[in-house]
């Protein structure tokens, strides 16, 4: 569109040129008309008067004819210029544009590259999310089964401790002396009962109403009766003591009877 009005213009220019040489020729045209008018008069000068108007009309031809002549080569030289110029613009307006582009690739090869390693960089980076995603979801899961194992375990050490500090009692389905009786349950890491609380003075509930041996003897010193735990226990005749469920009463150690174990700890006391 540019080059089009270009060449609109410089096609302007040169029909102005050649008006105004038309224009010039006219004129010109107009006084050697008006020279041989007059030449074609009769005359009614003198001879040197002849002279003079022959030269002054060859000078004003000559001059005439110099003007046409400087002012064609006036007009060659503008329209060569003005070619020229019209010749070098679309060159130089090329060459422009030609860099522009060449730029202008330059500038997208460069986006280019510069989108291509961003796209890489959020693929790495989604990568890098996915495995942080992934290593939350196993660490919360991991947190979860520690949390229900604890709380497990809470619970496991609160019943050890409610157990431990209960206390376990082993009625004997056999007949044993005494001693043996005794021999049994430290065996088993526990020992003949000894009614040192309330819920054990309630003896029956434990031995079922039986006859049954309990942790009391006068073995270490005669006459002076004390539980298995060193607890004296007033006076018995004879050596161990045995429980019914109407009192409890002292019979030699070597008789045999049930007997009952107890233990503070875990029940290990088997037939």
């Amino acid at each position: 569109m540019a080059q089009k009005m270009d060449t609109r213009e410089r096609q302007r220019k040169t029909d102005d040129i050649y008006e105004n040489a038309d224009a010039i020729r006219g004129e010109i045209t107009m006084e050697i008309e008006d020279l041989n008018i007059t030449r074609i008069q009769p005359s009614e000068h003198t001879g040197s008067d002849s002279v003079r108007i022959r030269s002054s009309r060859a000078a004003a031809v000559c001059l005439l004819l110099l003007c046409v002549l400087l002012l064609t080569a006036v007009i060659v030289l503008c329209a060569q210029i003005f070619t020229n110029i019209d010749l070098e613009r679309p060159a130089t307006r090329n060459n422009n544009l030609t860099e522009e582009r060449d730029q202008l690739l330059t500038k997208n090869k460069n986006l280019t590259g510069e989108r291509d390693q961003l796209l890489t960089k959020i693929t790495s980076l989604s990568g890098d999310r996915d495995w942080l995603l992934n290593k939350n979801i196993n660490l919360t899961n991991e947190r979860d089964e520690l949390i229900a194992k604890n709380d497990n375990l809470i619970k496991q050490r609160d019943q050890l401790n409610q157990e431990i500090n209960e206390i376990y009692y082993y009625i004997s389905s056999g007949w044993k002396s005494w001693t043996e009786s005794r021999i049994y349950c430290t065996d088993r890491g526990g020992d003949l009962i000894i009614k040192d609380n309330s819920e054990e003075q309630e003896f029956d509930n434990i031995s079922g109403g039986a006859d049954v041996w309990i942790g009391l003897t006068d073995s270490d010193v005669e006459d002076r009766w004390k539980w298995v735990d060193g607890k004296p226990n007033g006076q018995r005749g004879e050596n161990c003591a045995l429980n019914n469920p109407s009192r409890s009463a002292d019979y030699p150690h070597n008789n045999a009877f049930k007997w009952v174990c107890e233990e503070s700890v875990l029940p290990t006391l088997l037939p």
